[in-house]
């Protein structure tokens, strides 16, 4: 982005306002917040979060494809002064979060003359923004009323339920919520292979619902997952069905009714990826463990999972994993070789937990 001259447009009321959204996709409540964002600052950032997750439902867009996205909604002149920059997500700590919306602000916002800019969040929940001004309380907090009836979440069901119903909505109903430039690029999108995996992971889910439909209350599952590590590497299964087939995932799974979470955890290990390491070693391998619960980390609704870390003594040999008919692929993969865009769920912020991977990926 060049600079933009100060005298360019006196009556801005700030030097830069930041947006920070997951825009999956982005619509038209999203545009009504960076058009205001424009008439009132020098320069707009756009922090797209959810940058380098898996596609799934929830995040069916890459950062790439949401930010061209983005930039068809804007001339050329508006587009100079936005910049639009991937922002991970830091699911179990906020701090880490934090830290990088801090620093990415500042290396993008412009000074004013010789003084530091004047800064502000910009958002259409007053919810959002009260949120947002507890965390970054240097910057002040401007609100833009909500554009009723426009749900990113409710679009992406239409979109994803099936393809006749999806283009029917493209069709009819899109232009009340989606601008043409993301419309058309949706349209791009359902001739892609990726597509066709989020459709048969919606039927999967519908399934999924309707088997609980008849609950008294919503359910709230239990599963465990075991972060195995060794010399250097991690301990992993690769999906072979949807939801997040060819992903990595952590071993792991349900508990039974009359099991600790402990011994359900080793006992995945030994069922499901026959991990060849006794039992003694690994209880005495034990290095943490941590309830991990984001409201939205698993596909099928409110789950829970306890994490046990296990850091197994460094060996010329990695331990032998015995295949598992019909089951996930289980193989030892390189820390180096970790990253969030290929690993299910939350799987990759669970092992930076215990890990501490560093945060920082390319900016694209």
């Amino acid at each position: 982005m060049s600079p933009i001259p100060d005298d360019a447009h006196p009556a801005y009321d700030f030097d830069c306002l930041v947006f920070i959204g997951r825009f999956q996709p982005p619509h038209l409540g999203h545009l009504a917040v960076i058009h205001e964002a424009l008439k009132r600052a020098r320069q707009v950032i756009v922090l797209v979060g959810s940058a380098w997750q898996a596609r799934s439902l929830r995040n069916p867009w890459r950062f790439e494809e949401r930010r061209t996205m983005l930039r068809s909604a804007f001339d050329a002149g508006e587009n100079e002064r936005l910049a639009i920059v991937p922002l991970l997500d830091a699911l179990y700590n906020n701090d880490v979060w934090v830290r990088d919306v801090q620093r990415k602000v500042r290396n993008i916002a412009e000074p004013s003359h010789a003084r530091l800019p004047r800064i502000g969040l910009i958002g259409a929940s007053r919810g959002q923004s009260s949120y947002y001004l507890a965390l970054f309380p240097q910057w002040e907090s401007v609100s833009v009323p909500l554009v009723d009836g426009i749900s990113a979440s409710q679009i992406r069901e239409r979109l994803f339920r099936s393809p006749a119903a999806a283009g029917d909505y493209l069709s009819t109903g899109a232009a009340h919520d989606l601008p043409p430039g993301v419309v058309e690029a949706i349209r791009q999108f359902f001739s892609e292979e990726p597509y066709q995996q989020l459709v048969e992971e919606q039927r999967l889910l519908d399934q999924y619902r309707d088997a609980w439909a008849q609950a008294p209350y919503p359910p709230i599952f239990v599963t465990v997952s075991a972060v195995v590590v060794q010399s250097g590497h991690i301990l992993l299964v690769r999906r072979t069905a949807a939801p997040g087939k060819g992903l990595y995932a952590l071993p792991g799974g349900f508990i039974n009714t009359h099991e600790r979470l402990l011994d359900a955890c080793l006992r995945e290990l030994r069922e499901r990826v026959r991990l060849k390491v006794p039992e003694p070693v690994l209880k005495g391998s034990l290095r943490g463990q941590r309830l991990f619960d984001e409201p939205h980390r698993s596909w099928r609704g409110r789950t829970l999972a306890e994490a046990f870390y296990f850091a197994l003594r460094p060996e010329q040999q990695l331990p032998p994993l015995k295949p598992v008919r019909g089951g996930d692929h289980a193989r030892w993969v390189p820390l180096a070789d970790l990253e969030p865009d290929g690993l299910f769920e939350d799987h990759f912020f669970i092992i930076q937990n215990f890990l501490g991977l560093p945060a920082d990926f390319g900016e694209s």
